[in-house]
C-alpha cells in the first residue's frame, strides 16, 4: 500500500501545440490508503512479439560451443548465440523441438517457404492466394491487446526494422505480400501494417495533431516536442513529491534523448516535406534497431500501449549487420552450405540479434513500474518460421520467452525441449495471460512450460 497526499490520474496527459506527453507511473497516481491491487500500481502485463525470419544456426544455439556453464538444476545452459542474455537467464526459456507446421507448404505443393511469416504468431497456415481473399488467423499479440490494451491510447503497436520495398521475391509462389509484410493480424483477413520509420512512431506516440509544416519547422529548428509543454511540466512538478520529480525528470530526459537521436539519424533529409511524415529512417541499421527498442520502452513507460509486435528481420532479408563482425547479408548468410566458416558467421549474426535484445531487456529492467520494473512485468516472445534456414526447414524452430510477465513466467529450466507444432507455445502463452482458449491455429495442446 502507498500513502500519498495527492492523487494524479494514470491517464494524465500534458498537451501543447502538436504534443501530447503521457506520463510514467508516479507514486502520486496512487490514492492514499488504497489497496495496491485497486490502484495504478497494480502490475499489468506487457507483451512484445518479435519475428526473425531465418531462425538460429542449429549447432550454435542448442548444445554447440556453450560459453556459459550450465547452472545447477537447469538444463544445457546458454550457447554461443544466447550468451548475451546471461543477465536475464532466470526469466528465460529457450524452446526446442517444436515444428512450424503452419509454415510448411500445403500437401502436394512445394516452395513459398519465405512467404508465410504471418504463421509465426497466428499458428495458422496462410491460404495460398495472391489476391484479396487472404486468409490466416488472429495473432497472439492481438488476443492479448483485446484483453489488456483497450484502456490505453493505442491497444497495440506494430513496428519493423527493414523497409519492405528493399526486399524482392518474398511474395512469390502464389502468396500475397500480406503474409510476409505483417506478423500481427487482428483477424483472419486483417493484417496490420508495420511502421519502419522511427520518427513516424515517435510522432504517433507523442504528437497531437501537428501539421506536416509544424513538424518540419520543429525539426529544422532542432526543437523538442517537449518545448510545447514546458510550462505544464513545471506546474505539475511543483505538486509532486521528490521521488516523483526524479522519476519524471528521468522519463522526460529519455524522451528528449530519443528525439535528439532521431534528429541526428535523419539529418540528411532536409528537403521540403512531400509526405505526411517527410522523414527517412536512419541509415545505420544499429541506430534503427536501438531506436525501435527505445520507442517500445517509452510506450510502455507511459502506458501508451501494453502490446507491441516487431518485424525484426524480414524473409529474404538483404540487410547486413556491421556490429556482428560479418559483412554478408542476413539471408545469404543463412544459406551457409554447412561450410564451417560461413556457419560460424551466421551464428555471429544470430548472436548480434541477441545483443540488441539484451539492450532492450536492460532498458526494461531499468524502468520502474509500480513496485517492480518493466522487465518483471513484460514478456518477450522471439520466434521464427524456420529451424535450419540453410535447408529451408521448418522443423525444430528455435524460440524463446524472456521476462517476468508479472510473475506468470517462472521457467524452471533454461532449455525446454518439447514436441508438436509451434502453435502449442502460442497457446501456452495465451494461457499465461489468462486468455481461456482451447486452441490457436494448428495447436494440439499447450506446451508444458517450466
Amino acid at each position: 500500500m502507498f500513502i500519498t497526499k495527492k492523487y494524479l490520474s494514470r491517464r494524465t496527459v500534458l498537451r501543447g501545440a502538436g504534443a501530447a506527453i503521457a506520463l510514467p507511473f508516479l507514486d502520486a497516481m496512487v490514492p492514499a490508503s488504497t489497496a495496491l491491487a485497486q490502484t495504478a500500481a497494480n502490475p499489468v502485463p506487457r507483451f512484445v512479439g518479435v519475428f526473425s525470419s531465418h531462425g538460429w544456426s542449429p549447432t550454435y544455439w542448442q548444445d554447440g560451443r556453450p560459453e556459459i556453464a550450465p547452472t545447477a538444476g537447469r538444463n544445457l545452459g546458454l550457447g554461443f548465440v544466447h550468451a548475451p542474455l546471461a543477465p536475464f537467464q532466470d526469466k528465460l526459456t529457450i524452446c526446442s523441438g517444436l515444428d512450424a507446421t503452419s509454415s510448411m507448404p500445403p500437401p502436394g505443393t512445394s516452395g513459398g517457404d519465405h512467404a508465410r511469416a504471418a504463421a509465426s504468431m497466428t499458428g495458422a497456415a496462410p491460404k495460398k492466394t495472391g489476391g484479396a481473399d487472404i486468409q490466416c488467423g488472429t495473432s497472439v499479440d492481438q488476443f492479448i491487446a483485446q484483453k489488456y490494451g483497450q484502456g490505453t491510447l493505442l491497444p497495440s503497436i506494430q513496428l519493423g526494422i527493414e523497409d519492405p520495398g528493399s526486399n524482392t521475391g518474398v511474395c512469390g509462389w502464389g502468396y500475397s505480400c500480406a503474409y510476409s509484410n505483417s506478423i500481427s493480424w487482428a483477424g483472419a483477413n486483417k493484417p496490420l501494417p508495420h511502421e519502419v520509420n522511427p520518427l513516424v512512431v515517435f510522432e504517433r506516440l507523442f504528437g497531437d495533431g501537428a501539421t506536416p509544416e509544424e513538424r518540419q519547422a520543429r525539426r529544422l529548428a532542432n526543437a523538442s516536442i517537449l518545448d510545447a509543454v514546458t510550462g505544464k511540466i513545471g506546474s505539475l512538478k511543483k505538486t509532486l513529491p521528490a521521488g516523483d520529480k526524479l522519476r519524471m525528470d528521468a522519463y522526460l530526459e529519455n524522451v528528449r534523448e530519443v528525439e535528439r537521436r532521431l534528429q541526428i539519424a535523419t539529418q540528411s533529409t532536409s528537403a521540403a516535406p512531400t509526405m505526411e511524415i517527410p522523414f527517412a529512417p536512419p541509415q545505420s541499421i544499429d541506430a534503427q534497431i536501438k531506436l525501435m527498442w527505445d520507442l517500445q520502452v517509452l510506450a510502455f513507460q507511459a502506458d501508451i500501449t501494453r502490446v507491441s509486435a516487431l518485424l525484426f528481420c524480414r524473409d529474404e532479408s538483404g540487410t547486413s549487420y556491421p556490429g556482428s563482425g560479418v559483412t554478408t547479408a542476413n539471408h545469404s548468410s543463412s544459406h551457409h552450405g554447412e561450410d564451417p566458416k560461413r556457419r560460424e558467421d551466421w551464428a555471429k549474426i544470430n548472436r548480434y540479434h541477441m545483443q540488441t535484445l539484451a539492450y532492450f531487456l536492460d532498458k526494461l529492467k531499468q524502468s520502474p513500474d509500480g513496485e517492480s520494473n518493466l522487465f518483471e512485468n513484460s514478456l518477450v516472445l522471439w520466434t521464427s518460421n524456420m529451424g535450419n534456414a540453410n535447408q529451408h526447414s521448418h522443423v525444430n524452430v528455435g524460440q524463446l520467452l524472456v521476462g517476468g510477465a508479472t510473475g506468470r513466467h517462472k521457467p524452471k529450466q533454461l532449455n525446454l525441449a518439447d514436441t508438436g507444432p509451434t502453435a502449442n507455445l502460442l497457446l501456452s502463452l495465451l494461457h499465461m495471460y489468462g486468455i481461456d482458449k482451447t486452441s490457436i491455429g494448428d495447436s494440439t495442446r499447450a506446451t508444458s512450460l517450466g
